[in-house]
């Protein structure tokens, strides 16, 4: 296979997770395979191409940006880069429904926050913390209130 191919059978399985975790029920064995399985057949990847390809790029490194970008120079370090995104974005995905589910969050206000999520990562995360931190804020004033 080409690493073109490793690349579309990671960003797939990724999507069909992440198409799971906001369109299907929170079934336990959905949950735990959003949550581990998947994140960790990536992670399991990631660790492969890391252990492979990392050590062999001329003037790689994390010590600055330049150095960075030579380490994601080639194909199979560029799709570990990839496949990392992937699975710690999914992971955090994953946490974020927990946790949402757990805050009694509609499933239509999760939706938009995982799919900023799927999209931008941090982006999602920001977006939900500060959701959970006004929920908790307006049920402690509620309580106060009562």
């Amino acid at each position: 296979m080409t690493w073109e191919h490793w690349f579309s059978l990671a960003s797939t399985a990724a999507a069909a997770g992440w198409a799971a975790l906001i369109l299907l029920p929170r079934w336990t064995w959905l949950r735990l395979t959003l949550r581990y399985a998947l994140p960790g057949a990536l992670a399991t990847a990631y660790t492969a191409l890391v252990m492979v390809h990392f050590f062999h790029v001329e003037g790689g490194g994390f010590n600055s940006l330049a150095q960075v970008k030579a380490l994601l120079s080639t194909e199979p370090t560029l799709l570990a880069g990839w496949v990392h995104y992937l699975a710690f974005d999914l992971f955090v995905g994953g946490w974020i429904a927990e946790r949402a589910d757990a805050l009694g969050l509609s499933r239509l206000l999760q939706a938009p926050i995982l799919v900023l999520t799927f999209l931008f990562g941090p982006v999602g995360y920001l977006v939900f913390i500060a959701t959970e931190a006004a929920l908790i804020s307006s049920r402690m004033t509620q309580e106060v209130t009562s």
